[in-house]
């Protein structure tokens, strides 16, 4: 997190996170993600999906290629702890959260195809 507290991420048109570890102080997160690429949000758009610790993210990652209609969120998905909307280059979404406690929470992008290059680890201490 910056000085204010906010876990500032980044996603680009590479198909990249700027991180794949994130650590934190505490349950309450505050995130950004923001896209820098360029390319609209139907063609390469991330997200940040946080899942219960343990979720198989590949399995997870499938399930979401089905939800087209809820930008890949499933409406069933209980192993989803936040998420942000999907957005396109240069767009910004900012969530706040709470995790369940102390772990490793996995975290990807739910886009089709994105999940094997996009995903990560949230280290709550």
């Amino acid at each position: 997190p910056d000085a204010e507290g906010i876990i500032r991420l980044e996603a680009s048109d590479m198909m990249k996170y700027n991180a794949s570890r994130i650590e934190v102080e505490g349950t309450k997160v505050k995130l950004e993600l923001k896209h820098t690429g360029k390319l609209d949000k139907n063609a390469m758009g991330h997200n940040f999906v946080l899942l219960k610790a343990g979720t198989d993210t590949a399995a997870f990652g499938a399930k979401a290629i089905t939800a087209a209609a809820t930008e890949y969120i499933p409406a069933d998905a209980e192993e989803i702890i936040a998420h942000t909307k999907l957005i396109g280059g240069g767009e910004t979404d900012t969530i706040e959260f709470e995790v369940p406690g102390p772990g490793e929470y996995p975290f990807l992008c739910s886009f089709p195809g994105h999940v094997a290059m996009m995903k990560g680890v949230l280290v709550v201490k």
